[in-house]
C-alpha cells in the first residue's frame, strides 16, 4: 500500500515549510524511519522521516519550494504498484489552490489572450524553461540574483521547479556544470556607466528581493499580534556590576570546563527575582491572569535570517554552573537550527541582551503569551557619584518590557529593584 509524504506540521505555529532538501532520490529504495529530506518551518530546520518502506517513486514538491502543512510532497510504494490515481489527485489540488490565490484581472491584455495555453504542472520531473505572458522568464528572486552575481543567463538554464520554474537549485547544477556567463552587450547597444564610488573600493548596492523564510513570516506575524493588542510600558534601571564581574572571575578560575558568562548571571538573577515576585512570571489569559509554578527563561538568539528564543526550564531550582552549561548547548543549537519545538516555546520571562554589540539600551517587544521582557544594554565603564565622591564604576542599563493588563509599575518597579539588588550583592545568588 502506498505511504503519503506530507508536509507536516513540524511546529505548533507551522503554517507552511520550505523544502531544502530531498535526501533520497527518486527511484530509491527506502525503509521505515529513513530520513527522506530536510523541511525550514518557522523556528528551525527539520527532517522528515519515512513511515514506511518501499521506493520513492515520485517527489512533488522539488527543493527551494514552499508548500502548506498537510500538502502532499512525496509517494513511497511498491514498484509496481499503481500510484497513478493519488498523483492526480494531488496535482489537481495543488491546480485548484493556485488558481485561488492568483490575483483577477478586470480584463486580460491582448497578449494574454493570444498566448498558448500553459502547460499543467509537472512537479515530479525536470521541465523545459518556462515564460509567463510577458515573455519574461519564470524564475525566483533567490535564483535570479544567483544568476545575476554569476553573471549567467537565465534562458541557459533548465527549470525544474512548477511550471518550469527556475529555482535556486537549477542555478547551482549550472554553476557546477560550468554555464557560460551572460554574453556581454552587442556593438549597438549602449549602456549608462556606473558612477564611479567616491572612495575606491567602496561597496555598491545592489537591488534584491530577498525571499521571506519561514521564520521571518513568523516574527512579522507575532510582533503584529504583540505590539498592537498588548498595551507595552517600559521601565529602565541602571546596576552597578562590579561585584558580579569579580564574583564571575572568581568562580571562572576554579571551573576546568565551559566557563560562566555574564549571561548566566542575568538569568541567575531573574530566576530569584521572579521566585520573589511571582506576579511578574505570568501570563495574560482571557478568563485569569496565569501565575506560572517554575521559571522557564526565554533567551533571545540572533540568527542570520531573525532570531529564536531557546527556554532554560526551571532556572530558579538550577546553580549558575548548570545554567551554563545547559544554555550553552541551547545557544549553540539554536544558531545551528536544531532545536525540537519542546525547546523554544512556553517561556514565561524572557531575556534579551544586545551588549556584545555595543548597544546601551533599548527596548524589546513582549513575546505573547508573557507578560514581560528584559532588554540588557552593555556593560561600560563610566563616572558616578557615591556618597558626594566621584568614582569609576562599571555600569549597565535594562529596560523591562510590561504587559500593563498583568503587571502595574510598581510591579514591575519592585521587581526591577530585587533583580538589580542580586546582581549588586551576587553572593545571595550563590549561597
Amino acid at each position: 500500500m502506498a505511504t503519503k509524504v506530507v508536509m507536516a506540521q513540524l511546529s505548533p505555529t507551522m503554517e507552511e515549510g520550505k523544502l531544502i532538501e530531498w535526501k533520497v532520490e527518486e527511484g530509491a529504495e527506502v525503509r521505515a524511519g529513513d530520513i527522506l529530506a530536510e523541511i525550514e518551518t518557522d523556528k528551525a530546520n527539520m527532517d522528515v522521516e519515512a513511515m514506511g518502506g518501499g521506493v520513492l517513486r515520485a517527489i512533488l514538491v522539488p527543493a527551494g519550494t514552499t508548500a502548506p502543512v498537510g500538502t502532499l510532497i512525496g509517494v513511497i510504494a511498491d514498484p509496481g504498484e499503481d500510484i497513478d490515481a493519488l498523483l492526480a489527485k494531488a496535482r489537481a489540488e495543488a491546480a485548484a489552490s493556485a488558481g485561488s490565490t492568483a490575483a483577477p484581472t478586470a480584463e486580460p491584455p491582448p497578449a494574454a489572450v493570444a498566448a498558448p495555453p500553459k502547460p499543467a504542472p509537472q512537479p515530479i520531473a525536470s521541465q523545459p524553461i518556462a515564460a509567463d505572458g510577458d515573455g519574461r522568464l519564470r524564475a525566483s528572486p533567490v535564483a535570479r540574483r544567483m544568476a545575476q552575481q554569476a553573471g549567467i543567463e537565465l534562458a541557459a538554464i533548465p527549470g525544474s521547479g512548477p511550471a518550469g520554474r527556475i529555482v535556486k537549485r537549477d542555478v547551482e547544477d549550472a554553476l557546477r556544470a560550468g554555464a557560460a556567463p551572460a554574453a556581454a552587450p552587442g556593438a549597438g547597444t549602449t549602456t549608462a556607466p556606473l558612477p564611479t564610488p567616491a572612495t575606491s573600493g567602496a561597496p555598491r548596492l545592489v537591488e534584491q528581493a530577498i525571499e521571506h523564510s519561514q521564520m521571518r513570516k513568523t516574527i512579522a506575524r507575532r510582533l503584529v499580534e504583540s505590539i498592537g493588542p498588548v498595551p507595552h510600558f517600559f521601565l529602565t534601571t541602571e546596576i552597578d556590576m562590579g561585584r558580579a564581574l569579580a564574583m564571575r572571575a572568581e568562580l571562572n578560575a576554579g571551573l576546568e570546563a565551559g566557563k560562566i558568562g555574564v549571561n548566566d548571571l542575568l538569568l541567575k538573577a531573574a530566576a530569584e527575582a521572579l521566585v520573589r515576585h511571582p506576579e511578574v512570571n505570568a501570563s495574560w489569559e482571557d478568563a485569569a491572569i496565569r501565575r506560572h509554578g517554575r521559571v522557564d527563561l526565554g533567551m533571545a538568539v540572533a540568527l542570520e535570517d531573525g532570531l529564536i528564543t531557546p527556554v532554560l526550564r526551571a532556572v530558579d531550582r538550577k546553580g549558575l554552573e548548570t545554567i551554563s552549561v545547559e544554555s550553552r548547548d541551547l545557544i549553540e543549537r539554536a544558531r545551528n537550527r536544531r532545536l525540537m519545538p519542546e525547546e523554544y516555546m512556553g517561556a514565561t520571562f524572557t531575556i534579551s541582551n544586545l551588549g556584545m554589540f555595543d548597544i546601551d539600551e533599548f527596548t524589546a517587544v513582549i513575546n505573547p503569551p508573557e507578560a514581560a521582557i528584559l532588554a540588557v544594554g552593555r556593560t561600560e565603564e563610566k563616572a558616578v557619584v557615591v556618597e558626594g565622591e566621584i568614582k569609576a564604576q562599571k555600569r549597565m542599563r535594562v529596560t523591562m518590557s510590561c504587559d500593563h493588563r498583568v503587571i502595574d509599575g510598581a510591579v514591575g518597579a519592585r521587581f526591577l529593584e530585587t533583580f538589580k539588588a542580586m546582581l549588586e550583592n551576587p553572593l545571595v545568588m550563590v549561597l
